[in-house]
């Protein structure tokens, strides 16, 4: 529900901003992006807590709390059904395209009558677009690109909406006497950056009362299959979960087949025909006799190679790397220390420094660094509020006892290559974070000289969020990535992974060919609430899919060796 409440919420957000309202689009995609980070079901915390439950969610309010009450009693919210009768379905449709904001979707209906994304991309193919006013050729191949990316995102889900789906279904499994393991595999397991069905693994003697259990849960909309030993549901998310029951003697030989991916598991089955066995989902066999099935580690061990961490199966060379004893040993999650990337109320964040870092410490984390955006194209702190900021750091760190709270920034990238912050300013602070929000659209020269230029700057620490791309909406920046290595070496400059289950930036092949460069990596949440810290553990699943180990990542040392790493 959680997502499905999101969604109606940002659609809210965009018919308002078509019809020009201020500070409403801001506070529902505000209440938008905390409910997609809840751990929880929006509907059991109303359960739970009722009302006064709902409005300790970020950026829910009374008014919002009342429209999410609505939805989980009916289904629906008036609200939003009258909005939509406003404007020209087509209107907000043309929005989930990459690049077209209100003003470009109520132009292109307007001047072309355009009322669908099919007829967006005819008219675009047509070089009827090129036509209206501040449209461009370029226009038209932004539009059809974008086009494509929304094409490729249907059906599939961002890891960091659909996990916290996947962990409520196996913990509610596992509340079951019968079920003495239940673990989700496929792509949740690898962590992959988009999800398409869950798949999970049930080890029970009681299939019956697992199948009944399962297929009536609350979160369930529709029940697609009921077998004896599997089903199938739709969640009120619109994902597919799939159960299937296995017994002790496969239970790990089918985590291993459902888990790795497909070029993963048939170079396991070539390996294991060429040693005179045959792999499969119910084990390990030499003729007739099963030799490996109980648990993962003792097949890969059969087949004479190091265990492989879920994260690595993708066929990217760990299977060679295996049978030589050269796996890396991947970063922990419980090794990373701190978060090096976190808004407050001083920009566009919806807690105070003290909330965050309450809540960071809760979490484990000896460490947060928090950096609110400098700059104009977002919601940002001038000069002024940041030494107001770094007062107020200096005292909240002399009151609060098992956490460091740094004082940082994350300073624009101008499109000349300046920063929008001066070094006088800068050079007062831990932690410095150069990124780029605007100007996508440069050629590949322009983009790499500019983001060159920012990297020279000598109190730079930290590129934040490096490609700029957004998952499924906005494609990366034309970048020469080589060149941005080799700078980064040079200045001693980390670069970011962006913890954002939409950014995910640096992505895992990208992350994996830094190191090798030598450089090293930070993680950051870019949290904007409380919620949002819990997705430090999606950009450490990104760091060890990149072949991170602990030495790789700034975020593993402790406060004081970090902070003379980052000095300048």
């Amino acid at each position: 529900m959680n997502t499905e409440l999101a969604n109606i919420f940002y659609e809210i957000a965009n018919i308002l901003e078509i019809k020009k309202a201020k500070w409403e689009p801001i506070a529902y995609r505000k209440a938008a992006r905390s409910l997609e980070s809840l751990g929880e079901d929006v509907s059991e915390i109303y359960e739970k807590k009722g009302v006064n439950g709902l409005k300790e969610i970020p950026g829910v309010g009374k008014a919002i709390a009342k429209k999410i009450i609505e939805h989980i009693e009916t289904g629906k919210v008036k609200h939003f059904e009258e909005l939509k009768k406003t404007i020209p379905r087509g209107v907000v449709e043309m929005m989930r395209v990459s690049g077209i904001g209100a003003k470009k979707a109520v132009k292109l209906y307007e001047n072309l009558g355009i009322k669908s994304v099919k007829e967006l991309e005819k008219a675009a193919k047509k070089h009827k677009i090129q036509g209206v006013e501040t449209f461009k050729e370029k226009s038209e191949e932004n539009i059809l690109k974008g086009i494509e990316l929304l094409k490729a995102s249907k059906g599939r889900t961002l890891l960091g909406f659909a996990l916290p789906i996947a962990r409520d279904i196996e913990k509610k499994l596992k509340s079951l006497k019968e079920v003495k393991e239940a673990i989700a595999c496929g792509s949740v397991r690898r962590r992959e950056e988009t999800i398409g069905d869950i798949d999970i693994l049930i080890l029970s003697e009681n299939n019956e009362k697992v199948v009944e259990f399962f297929t009536n849960l609350p979160i369930v909309k529709r029940v697609l299959a009921k077998g004896e030993t599997k089903a199938a549901i739709i969640t009120k998310d619109n994902m597919q979960v799939d159960i299937r029951i296995i017994d002790e003697k496969s239970f790990g030989s089918a985590l291993q087949y459902f888990t790795g991916n497909k070029e993963h598991n048939i170079h396991l089955r070539k390996l294991a025909i060429k040693k005179g066995m045959k792999l499969s989902e119910y084990g390990l066999f030499e003729g007739k006799n099963r030799i490996a099935g109980k648990n993962e580690e003792e097949i890969y061990k059969k087949l004479g190679m190091q265990y492989i961490e879920p994260e690595l199966r993708t066929e990217r060379g760990e299977i060679e790397s295996a049978l030589k004893n050269k796996l890396p040993k991947l970063v922990v999650y419980n090794e990373i220390l701190g978060d090096l990337h976190v808004h407050t109320k001083y920009s566009d964040g919806g807690n105070s420094i003290e909330e965050m870092a309450k809540v960071a410490k809760e979490n484990g984390l000896k460490y947060i660094a928090i950096t609110d955006h400098g700059g104009k194209t977002i919601s940002h702190i001038n000069e002024k509020e940041l030494e107001k900021q770094i007062k107020e750091i200096d005292e909240l760190n002399e009151k609060m006892q098992g956490i460091t709270i740094l004082k940082g920034v994350e300073v624009d990238i101008n499109s000349n290559g300046g920063l929008a912050l001066k070094d006088s300013v800068l050079k007062k602070l831990d932690v410095v974070i150069a990124s780029v929000h605007s100007g996508f659209k440069f050629s590949e020269d322009k983009q790499t000289a500019r983001v060159l230029k920012a990297m020279d700057n000598d109190y730079v620490n930290i590129l934040g969020h490096p490609t700029g791309r957004l998952i499924q909406r906005r494609e990366r920046l034309n970048l020469n990535l080589e060149k941005i290595y080799e700078k980064a070496k040079e200045k001693n400059i980390a670069l970011e992974i962006n913890s954002m289950p939409d950014r995910l930036d640096l992505n895992d092949a990208e992350v994996r060919e830094a190191i090798e460069k030598g450089v090293k990596i930070t993680i950051g949440t870019d949290a904007h609430s409380v919620s949002q810290l819990n997705y430090l553990e999606l950009g450490t699943s990104v760091a060890r899919r990149g072949w991170c180990e602990k030495g790789d990542v700034l975020n593993c040392l402790e406060v004081e060796k970090l902070k003379r790493m980052l000095k300048k």
